[in-house]
């Protein structure tokens, strides 16, 4: 409870309030500047912050998928449990899926977060990228394991409660906090549905993972429409 699941509500939280008074300190330094070459000089630094939340991102999500990886070597005796180390290898394929992943499948979450919640403006997004970027960062120090997009979206959030309330789009908010306190509770639903599933064939059988494995994949691809019918066009005669 102190390791994961704390941590994981009070980031948001956090992230909210920090992102909230970062703006508001920005707001203040350039308030009296022109917009133009204020509104340049944000969009550049957003460079910077995104580059600083890419980074974060990796020291925690990507530390979270290598550290199940290495517990399922440690379990198979791959690894010692006196010698933990992590292989390159995990950390390549690691880094791979979550890059490929964000690729492919991440544009619904992107355009969410850059559109849906606020209409942000380069300030707003460099706040919310550096505050994000830095509540990763200081609970990855500490080894807690968050949710880079929970933290990033009460950062988005703060950034624009801070300037005007109404500036949120609270029920696009109430929508991913509702998300929020589901995720927790379905993974380990079906986290020990799939156990008990595997346990099924016998505890060091391993034609259960294997089946489950399979069973999933299939599932995925019928979900994304992979398998879809085609339909073929017929020509009257």
């Amino acid at each position: 409870m102190g390791k994961v699941v704390v941590p994981a509500i009070v980031a948001p939280i956090l992230a909210f309030l920090v992102a909230g008074f970062g703006i508001l300190v920005c707001y203040r330094i350039v308030g009296r500047l022109r917009p133009g070459p204020v509104g340049a000089g944000f969009r550049f630094g957003q460079v910077m912050s995104g580059g600083m939340l890419a980074l974060a991102h990796g020291t925690n999500d990507a530390q979270k998928t290598m550290g199940v990886i290495v517990l399922a070597l440690v379990s198979h005796g791959d690894i010692s449990p006196n010698h933990i180390h992590v292989p390159s290898w995990v950390v390549i394929t690691a880094a791979s899926a979550i890059a490929l992943g964000t690729y492919a499948g991440g544009w619904r979450i992107i355009r969410t977060l850059g559109s849906r919640i606020i209409k942000m403006d380069p300030a707003q997004g460099f706040a919310a990228q550096g505050s994000g970027a830095a509540v990763i960062l200081a609970a990855s120090h500490v080894g807690y394991p968050l949710s880079t997009t929970h933290t990033i979206s009460g950062a988005v959030m703060g950034a624009g409660a801070a300037k005007r309330l109404s500036a949120v789009r609270w029920g696009v908010a109430g929508n991913i906090v509702a998300a929020w306190l589901l995720t927790l509770p379905a993974s380990a639903g079906i986290g020990a549905a799939v156990y008990g599933a595997t346990r099924i064939f016998g505890v060091n059988s391993e034609a259960g993972p294997v089946i489950v494995a399979v069973l999933i994949l299939i599932g995925t691809m019928l979900k994304s429409g992979s398998w879809s019918t085609p339909r073929w066009g017929w020509r009257s005669r």
